[in-house]
């Protein structure tokens, strides 16, 4: 199981948010001094979200995105804001090695075929965000059917993999919630990579009994509860 430190972007700073909410935002620092890090921790894989992005605004942050390209040298997958075909491909072209689409693929499934297709399906995740049971899309401010079904058809639309947050425990630094994933967990093959509510070993170890292919750590890592060292260790 593959662990990814997340490092969400904001304004040029590295924070973490509770539940998506931008007032809620907690800062830590450079984007950079947060990736380097959790690389000397032992991490060989990073989450990256540009949350201005996602906020509305896709060029958001690209000179911090790109110094973490150019200054690291661990897998990086990216979300936010990813609104077009162009803008996937813009950020692949930068050096990122995955790209997160989400409610483009919710709006226009077929985006997945398509980038899949030109960059390989290894590159290409679908974002599976879910409130509720439902894919929740737009900021999560919408909602939009049966999240093992939009699973599915990302899957079949050729997503290499997939990303599955629970927006309800998301940042809450409470745990996990088990039946959510095991639905989507048992709708798709393809391998997925679960955010949202990661807090304790515990929740690692019923993830990785679950046969989730990787984990994202925010809050839980940011705030101590959570040491990357000792996570590593265990799951090895």
């Amino acid at each position: 199981m593959e662990i990814f430190p997340a490092v969400d972007i904001l304004g040029g700073r590295c924070v973490q948010l509770v539940q998506g909410r931008r007032e809620t935002a907690s800062s830590y620092g450079q984007p950079l001094s947060s990736a380097l890090r959790w690389i000397d921790e032992g991490a060989t894989a990073l989450h990256i979200v540009n949350l201005d992005g996602a906020f509305g605004s896709a060029g958001a942050n690209v000179d911090v995105i790109r110094e973490l390209i150019t200054e690291t040298d661990v897998f990086l997958q990216l979300g936010g804001g990813m609104r077009s075909e162009s803008d996937a491909t813009g950020w692949l072209s930068l050096g990122v090695d995955r790209v997160i689409i989400g409610t483009a693929a919710a709006d226009d499934p077929s985006i997945i075929n398509r980038l899949s297709e030109e960059h390989g399906s290894e590159r290409i995740m679908a974002g599976v965000d879910a409130r509720g049971g439902e894919i929740a899309i737009h900021g999560w401010e919408k909602t939009a059917g049966e999240v093992s079904v939009w699973a599915k058809r990302f899957e079949d639309e050729g997503a290499g993999s997939l990303l599955f947050t629970n927006v309800d425990v998301e940042g809450l630094c409470e745990g996990i919630a088990v039946d959510p994933i095991q639905r989507v967990m048992d709708a798709v093959k393809c391998p997925v990579v679960v955010s949202g509510g990661v807090s304790h070993v515990t929740d690692l170890r019923i993830l990785r009994e679950l046969g989730v292919a990787g984990a994202v750590l925010g809050s839980a890592l940011y705030n101590g509860m959570l040491s990357l060292p000792a996570i590593l260790e265990e799951i090895q």
